[in-house]
Formats: structure tokens, C-alpha cells, sequence
């Protein structure tokens, strides 16, 4: 009895500690915060400069496209009007350029898309821009640190190896590098260096689990190690360290293969190592996951719930709340208070939502 009362002050102090470093992000909530003028998946969802959010696009069901847009303004939690794009599309980019803009590409309707489009923000209007070489959905955007935008991969019929550049100053498009095979929802992430790090997706039908880096300034793209499985409609995040996280997706068996698994790729040796799991299988989540300010990775689609992984700790924690619906092609967009706005996405039946709901941190100290 004496050895027990002196030894469980330790256990309790050692209990204490473990729950502490496992759950530090058990304060944080996921709430409902209004709904959109209209239910959409597959959309997107960009800062902009002033701090409200633009939605544009998305479909509502099977063959059910939009072209309307609409802003949420985080001072009043309301969704607002904007002006309607030129064109119906869904699953296509969305990338805030350096003006402020936001060019829009691809994506599809009853058909695959090569147009594109700007939205200014200050005239709330959407104004057509030059068409890319080939028609492009699941493609993949990324700003490169000269402002131009790199677009890589698409589908139309068939999964494409090539690339293009999306110049601001002349609304021009202009081919570039050739993977060494043809992606879709693949994840492109621009690492520390200025090199776009393209992971995964799909080559005729295909998933991959090969990756390769795109150089800008020799528009040649070159392999990287592989993933440890076969991945598309993944997410990817570069980490403040600059490593970066990828998760999810599945297999080729698509709904029947998702995963739980998560791995990181180190840009200094160009090798791929596994991670801890997640807690829910999750996949079509690309959109779905930001890093928040404090370092940590916040994931939510593809499953009811939401989660975050520490670094720090090499763990997943689930946040506290739950959305209506596991919701797929949802997106996840950082507000500038630190919140995060999950909009969107379809259901198990194809069903586009309205809802919207926000991610606030209780804690900000990452373990």
C-alpha cells in the first residue's frame, strides 16, 4: 500500500502529460455558420485580398453545372452575391494571382473545358481570358514565385502529361514541360525552393504512386521518389519546415479503396516516408485542407468529422463537432482570423449541400 501511495502522484503527473500532448487540439470546434445561396460540390472557394471568400462554380448534382459565384463575408457570417461566370465548370482551379484577381481554368460541365477566366473583385465581374492548348478537369494550379501560374495534368477523355503557364500580364497561355506520364487528380505543392512538387492521380485510369518536381526556371519536369502506395484525389500541404504532407485518397478501386494513411516527402533526400494514420478513411478532398497559423494541417471532406495533424507529435487529432453529411469535394479556406470556412460538397447519393460551417481554434500552441 505504501509503494502504491508513493508512486501515484507519479502516474497521475505522467497521465496528465500524455493527455496533454495527444489532445492539444481537443478545445477546438467545428460549428454550422449559415448557408450558401445554393448547394455546390466541386467548386471553388479563394481568398481574397480584403478577407471575404469567393465561391464560384460547382455542380449540384450529376450534370447539374453553375456558373454562379457568391462571397462570404466572415465580419457578418453572410453569403452575398457577385457576378455570374462566363461559363458553367466544375472541378476546376481557382488561383489568386498577385493584382488580387482570381484566374479560373478548365474544369468541365456536360463537357471537358480549355476556357478561363478572371474575376476582379472590385467590379465583383467575370471576364474570359485566353484558352488553354486542351481542354483540362482535375487539373492542378499552382503560382509560381514569378506570379505565373503553372498548370499541370487534366482530363478529357484521356489523362495529360502536359503542362502550360498562365502569364497575368498577357491573359495568355503557353505550353511548358511534359511529365513523364499523364496525371489527374493528382496534388501539385510548391515547396520552399520554387519547385512544384506533383504527386500521384491518375494515368488512364491508372493511380500512381510516382511523383515528379517542376522546375521553373528550366520548364523541365524530372522524377522523385515514389509514394508508398498508389494515390489520387489526395490532398497535399507543405509544412512550415518545408516538408510536405500528403493524405488520403484511395486506390484504383476509388470508393472502395480510401485511406486512412498519410506520409511525408522530404525535399532534401527526395524520399517519401509513412506517417501516422488518420482516423477516418477520406478521399475527393484536395480543396479540402489548409494550414492554420499555428503550423497545424487541418483536413475535413471525405469524412463527418474534421481532424488536425501535429508535426510536432506525428499525430491526428479529431476536433471536436461534426458536420451533416460526409462531404466530398468540399473545401476548406483559412480566413484571415485564423478560423477556417468548410463549404460544400457532395454526399454518399451525389447531393450537393448548402452548408457551411467554421473551425476555430481554442488553443493556438501547437505541443
Amino acid at each position: 500500500m505504501k509503494y502504491l501511495n508513493n508512486t501515484l502522484p507519479i502516474l497521475l503527473f505522467l497521465l496528465m502529460f500524455i493527455t496533454t500532448a495527444v489532445s492539444c487540439e481537443a478545445n477546438d470546434t467545428l460549428a454550422p455558420t449559415g448557408r450558401m445561396i445554393i448547394a455546390r460540390a466541386s467548386h471553388s472557394a479563394t481568398l481574397l485580398l480584403g478577407g471575404r471568400v469567393l465561391i464560384a462554380g460547382g455542380m449540384q448534382r450529376n450534370d447539374a453545372h453553375t456558373n454562379s459565384a457568391e462571397l462570404y463575408d466572415p465580419a457578418t457570417a453572410k453569403f452575398l452575391v457577385t457576378g455570374n461566370m462566363n461559363v458553367k465548370r466544375s472541378g476546376h482551379t481557382a488561383t489568386r494571382l498577385s493584382n488580387g484577381k482570381i484566374l479560373l481554368a478548365g474544369g468541365s460541365n456536360t463537357e471537358w473545358l480549355s476556357s478561363a477566366e478572371v474575376y476582379d473583385p472590385s467590379t465583383g465581374m467575370f471576364t474570359l481570358t485566353g484558352d488553354m492548348s486542351v481542354r483540362r478537369g482535375g487539373a492542378t494550379a499552382t503560382l509560381l514565385a514569378n506570379g505565373k501560374v503553372l498548370i499541370v495534368g487534366g482530363y478529357d477523355g484521356n489523362s495529360h502529361s502536359g503542362a502550360e503557364i498562365y502569364d497575368p500580364a498577357t491573359g495568355k497561355f503557353t505550353a511548358t514541360g511534359n511529365m513523364s506520364a499523364g496525371r489527374s487528380a493528382h496534388a501539385a505543392t510548391l515547396l520552399s525552393n520554387g519547385k512544384v512538387l506533383i504527386t500521384g492521380g491518375g494515368a488512364n485510369r491508372n493511380v500512381l504512386a510516382g511523383a515528379e518536381l517542376y522546375n521553373p526556371v528550366s520548364g523541365v519536369f524530372t522524377p522523385t521518389g515514389n509514394m508508398n502506395v498508389v494515390r489520387h484525389k489526395h490532398a497535399a500541404m507543405r509544412l512550415p519546415n518545408g516538408d510536405v504532407l500528403i493524405v488520403g485518397g484511395s486506390d484504383n478501386r476509388d470508393w472502395r479503396g480510401r485511406y486512412t494513411t498519410a506520409e511525408i516527402y522530404k525535399p532534401a533526400t527526395g524520399t517519401f516516408s509513412a506517417v501516422s494514420n488518420m482516423n477516418t478513411a477520406r478521399f475527393k478532398l484536395p480543396s479540402a485542407i489548409t494550414l492554420l497559423n499555428n503550423g497545424v494541417v487541418f483536413v475535413a471532406g471525405g469524412g463527418t468529422n474534421a481532424e488536425t495533424y501535429n508535426s510536432a507529435t506525428n499525430t491526428f487529432n479529431v476536433v471536436k463537432g461534426e458536420m451533416d453529411a460526409a462531404r466530398f469535394y468540399s473545401t476548406a479556406t483559412l480566413l484571415p482570423d485564423g478560423r477556417v470556412l468548410i463549404i460544400g460538397g457532395y454526399n454518399t447519393n451525389i447531393e450537393a449541400s448548402a452548408s457551411a460551417w467554421l473551425y476555430k481554434q481554442q488553443n493556438t500552441k501547437t505541443s
